[in-house]
């Protein structure tokens, strides 16, 4: 009789779970099975393992086999336990040595040939097994991102022949380099110095990406706002390292990969309008995260806003003000991160244009089209902007505005201005951290309480246009808020303007 015990870990949300894969063999009738709260796929794995072992070269023990994976009330899904399962066995037979399993952990799916095949949530696997110190033992594609992570101990193989002649010490045990870096694709991100015009929505932009607020477009079809939101990214700062290691974690658990020039570019998305809530926020039976939290760190851009369902856009109030969404369920609750900006564009009426513009849609109308949109939800945005049709001739202009690396400069030294002074962006700032770090004099005070009484805008509103007044001054190095400043803005409530006009 024989007995392993083997590290690895489950995927529950962005945590990885210790699991310890227990093997027994044991004499008795042939016979293998999988305990512990394992899902379909994990079952499954008893057919893969049984034919890599055969196809690597062993001869697979005809006894009692039972693979326990503890602790068992936790679930576990997917492919990443046939690694471990299958070194178990091994070990169990001695057909590799116990005692060099003791530091390890393993983690990948095994194809019927022997090959190591990726799996999800590489990254987060590396994070837990770096702060015990463990090292990770998989497959060469994973093991290659899961370098990057700092202090990190990865040992990547190719097939499980290779990796049983490294552990009985045939070949030398080498652990993985993290990749170079990459040449940037930031290079080759859209710049703003195409579009032509559009001088107050290029600078919405550039005070969004400052403070990291979000922003609202609102214009007829064809007026540049989908070609504006998508060259934001080009004007953001690139990630930090800590940033990089969070947003490649959320990808790979989503079985997505980072390409290494992209491990510094803020992430982009922007789903269809068609997507559901759960796409959107994230959940399932067992939760992946959704749209937002692929955001993280980086832009959600919503274009035909009020074609999206009232209720998914509301689901996003509560992620929007506190960077994460938890996804409770009966036998779970987990939490992803969701620290994301919202970029969005609509038209302004149902056929797309304002009131003597082609207008086929009457007042009621457009207030029914408006009203997709809730009033809690707008208040979530910093700025809303008017993007109007190009006035005749510009088009066969020449683009000669700023590139988005001059921008991008202005950027990244009102955002480390932030960082230094408050230790976040702007547009995180709290009350008690707005008196202290943008705190107005008594009559740019008053001035300010003034209008957004006359505007009729919450509470919620006037904290936003203050955030926003205090980027504003960041983006010119000032120390203190000018009364120039807060004009400016208030000169960004577009979509209070629009409803105002409809509503009288």
């Amino acid at each position: 009789m024989g007995l392993a015990i083997v590290r690895t870990c489950a995927l529950l949300g962005m945590e990885a779970l210790d699991v310890t894969v227990e093997v027994h063999l044991a004499n008795g009738l042939p016979a293998f099975n999988i305990v512990g709260l394992p899902e379909t796929s994990v079952k499954e794995a008893k057919d893969r393992v049984r034919s890599a072992i055969l196809n690597s070269g062993f001869s697979f023990p005809a006894k009692r086999i039972t693979v326990n994976l503890a602790p068992a009330d936790v679930p576990k899904s997917g492919g990443r336990f046939d690694l471990p399962i299958a070194i178990g066995i091994l070990a169990a037979a001695a057909e590799v040595p116990l005692a060099c399993l003791e530091e390890m952990a393993f983690c990948g799916e095994l194809a019927l040939s022997g090959a190591i095949r990726p799996v999800s949530g590489a990254i987060a696997t590396a994070l837990s097994m770096s702060e015990q110190g463990f090292t990770l033992v998989t497959g060469e594609q994973d093991a290659q991102a899961a370098a990057r992570v700092p202090d990190s101990k990865v040992h990547a193989s190719a097939s499980l022949q290779a990796l049983s002649a490294t552990l009985n010490g045939q070949q030398a045990f080498v652990l993985q380099m993290a990749s170079p870096e990459e040449p940037s694709q930031a290079n080759n991100l859209l710049d703003m110095s195409e579009v032509q015009g559009q001088h107050l929505a290029k600078r919405a932009l550039e005070l969004a990406a400052a403070g990291a607020h979000n922003l609202l477009m609102l214009g007829p079809p064809g007026t540049g706002k989908t070609m504006l939101a998508s060259r934001l990214p080009g004007i953001l700062p690139r990630l930090t390292e800590q940033q990089a290691i969070e947003v490649a974690a959320i990808a790979s658990v989503s079985s997505q990969q980072r390409e290494l020039g992209q491990w510094y570019v803020p992430p982009f998305r922007s789903p269809h309008h068609s997507a559901s809530m759960v796409a959107l926020v994230g959940g399932g039976s067992n939760p992946r995260p959704g749209e937002i939290t692929l955001a993280h760190q980086g832009v959600l851009f919503l274009d035909e806003l009020p074609e999206f369902s009232r209720a998914t856009l509301d689901a996003l109030r509560q992620p929007l003000e506190s960077g994460e969404v938890h996804i409770s369920r009966a036998a779970l609750q987990v939490r992803f991160p969701a620290q994301f900006q919202l970029i969005a564009a609509m038209n302004p009426s149902p056929c797309g244009y304002y009131q003597g513009q082609q207008l086929r849609s009457n007042p009621d109308q457009i207030l029914k089209y408006l009203g997709k949109l809730s009033g809690p939800f707008l208040d979530r945005f910093d700025l809303s902007v008017e993007v109007t049709a190009l006035p005749q001739g510009t088009l066969s202009k020449h683009a000669t505005g700023e590139s988005s690396e001059q921008i991008k400069q202005r950027v990244s030294r009102a955002r480390q201005l932030q960082m230094c002074r408050a230790g976040k962006l702007n547009s995180q700032l709290s009350g008690k951290e707005l008196h202290r770090d943008a705190e107005l004099n008594p009559a740019n005070s008053e001035f300010l309480e003034q209008s957004i009484s006359q505007l009729g805008l919450s509470a919620r509103a006037f904290h936003r246009v203050w955030r926003l007044a205090r980027t504003i001054a960041d983006l010119k190095q000032q120390a203190d808020i000018q009364r120039q400043d807060l004009v400016e803005a208030l000169s960004y409530r577009a979509m209070d303007r629009l409803l105002h006009r409809l509503s009288n």
